[in-house]
């Protein structure tokens, strides 16, 4: 080989790692000793010089011939420190967020179980498990699609999850006798199971009693009272959606701890066949306690759809993609739903089960990429078949009331979609129109950069990003003096000052993002302004993710 060859070898070795980036999202070690080693192979130290220049130069590319705008690493450390503040239970030695102190630990005793632990869904400290497994579910996709390039975040990307499941666990324990044989049961096991599973314990603290309060979650004397769902009051969409979280995190800790791994997926298998045999919503039955906080609005059979879809990839059960198969269409799976949250998953299952037609080359799944199109096809500007709403200052925006959290749910998606496409050389047809991969990786940039500060108003929607960012967020451990700096007791009444102060929030909810600005781009920074100013834990679950990807191809990962 001549020696010219031999430096374009070189020199496009070089390059391999970064053009494979969206099928292998690591760089790859052997290609660049490759590049090294072909640069030896050289007679010519001319030669080796121009190729050593060379690959030096295009490992540093991302960073020096395009820097970003944002700190996408500062915003993915901060988005996984929010979850410690939303904690619930006995603190751990290493918990990061110091203002925050041990609570609710006498959660469940009301109904003898164990309930402590878990997360408050966001600035209140009531515990709604419906919420709670979404965020799970999510935080658990965020690290199975881009943990690969979390470095030193991943670690405490698994912990904001098994925080979440380790409370999961216990509101939906089992007798071991039934739980340990749940793979290999036999017909007569399969039929009468469901009957023996206890109650799924579904969610701790009166909403009522605790919205009519305003005391830090150290002071709370607010009832605990318990609710479950059982065979005589079902609730398929959280026993599915806890299923589904339940399911996907097995996938985060399958190699970490392949013990704890086994008994989230066995978990998830029992939890799911509860969900199908006993159908219902649970809002139907708890209307009066879930009601208007978290109802179950788009029904159950998205929670079906999705708990199975999470099910057949973390167990790799044919009965699962045979379920699919029969039972899809009425589950809704080719619905024109665009909107992905903690209440409808249509979109989520879509895009899921497409990777498996995708990337696995599940034909039976064919559909799937279909239905994700058309999705797809609703978000994008100036397609035929675009339905989506921008703000002027160009937010994607579904409804006022904690807007942000349909903005970082999309954001994931997208990304997560065109990693699949890319994977496969596939593109996404709208009408006419064409639609890349790297169109919908730039959707989503805009999306959260728009987040991150980019935006009319030049604020950050994150706390402790950037140089303005909320500082009178709806929450009610960050509006009340810590119990490190006032270790005496405040009331329920007498917190209310800390609501309607004037005063920035003594302690900072770091990594929160709020509930975002209106239709005009305004955000008024008002504490009394739920809908704008709250932050919840499935605002920030899938933009984990999302940050991950981003500060990787903007090489700050």
């Amino acid at each position: 080989m001549a020696p010219e060859e031999r430096a374009s070898r070189a020199v496009a070795l070089c390059f391999l790692p970064f053009i494979n980036t969206a099928t292998s999202l690591a760089p790859s070690v052997t290609t660049s000793s490759a590049c090294f080693g072909m640069a030896r192979s050289s007679s010519s130290l001319l030669l080796v010089f121009f190729v050593l220049c060379c690959c030096s130069c295009v490992r540093g590319f991302r960073s020096r011939h395009a820097p970003a705008r944002h700190d996408y690493r500062d915003a993915l450390s901060k988005s996984i420190l929010f979850f410690e503040g939303q904690r619930s239970g006995r603190l751990p030695a290493g918990q990061r967020m110091s203002w925050r102190r041990n609570s609710g630990l006498s959660d469940g005793s009301a109904m003898h179980v164990d309930l402590v632990g878990g997360y408050y869904d966001a600035g209140d400290n009531v515990k709604f498990g419906f919420p709670m497994a979404f965020t799970a579910t999510m935080l658990a996709w965020s690290v199975i699609e881009f943990g690969g390039v979390m470095k030193g975040e991943v670690a405490n990307a698994r912990a904001a999850v098994r925080w979440a499941t380790d409370y999961l666990l216990k509101a939906t324990a089992v007798p071991n006798t039934v739980f340990v044989q749940v793979r290999f049961r036999s017909s007569f096991i399969s039929r009468f199971l469901p009957l023996l599973l206890k109650p799924i314990y579904l969610q701790v603290g009166d909403a009522s009693s605790d919205h009519a309060c305003w005391e830090r979650p150290e002071d709370m004397d607010t009832p605990r009272t318990v609710y479950k769902v059982d065979a005589s009051n079902p609730g398929s969409d959280i026993a599915a959606e806890t299923a589904a979280a339940l399911a996907a995190a097995s996938l985060v800790f399958r190699k970490s701890d392949p013990a704890y791994s086994k008994l989230l997926r066995n978990r998830a298998i029992n939890v799911f066949e509860f969900a199908d045999k006993h159908r219902g919503a649970y809002s139907d039955r708890l209307n009066h306690v879930v009601c208007p906080f978290y109802c179950s609005y788009s029904g159950y059979q998205d929670e079906l759809l999705w708990g199975a879809a999470w099910l057949h990839k973390a167990t790799r059960n044919p009965s699962y993609l045979n379920y699919i198969q029969v039972n899809g269409q009425t589950l809704g799976a080719d619905e024109s739903d665009n909107t992905f949250g903690w209440d409808n998953k249509h979109v989520g299952a879509r895009i899921l089960l497409s990777k498996a037609f995708l990337i696995q080359n599940l034909k039976s799944l064919h559909d799937y990429k279909g239905h994700a199109d058309n999705f797809i096809c609703s978000l994008v500007p100036g397609t035929p078949t675009s339905q989506a709403q921008y703000t002027p200052g160009g937010l994607l925006f579904k409804m006022g009331d904690s807007n942000l959290q349909y903005v970082t749910s999309t954001s994931f998606l997208l990304l997560a979609y065109a990693k699949y496409l890319t994977y496969s050389s596939k593109v996404v047809l709208c009408g006419g129109a064409t639609v890349t991969p790297k169109k919908l990786r730039s959707i989503a940039k805009r999306q959260v950069d728009y987040i991150l500060g980019d935006n009319p108003a030049r604020l950050s929607y994150m706390v402790g990003y950037g140089a303005r960012y909320p500082k009178k967020v709806h929450h009610r451990g960050s509006s009340l003096p810590s119990v490190v700096s006032h270790p005496a007791k405040i009331s329920c009444s007498a917190g209310f000052t800390g609501l309607y102060s004037p005063a920035a929030n003594p302690n900072t909810l770091t990594g929160a993002v709020v509930g975002g600005p209106d239709s005009s781009d305004r955000f008024p920074d008002d504490r009394n302004d739920y809908e704008q100013s709250e932050p919840a834990t499935y605002i920030n679950a899938p933009l984990v993710g999302a940050l991950a990807y981003l500060a990787h191809s903007a090489g700050q990962l």
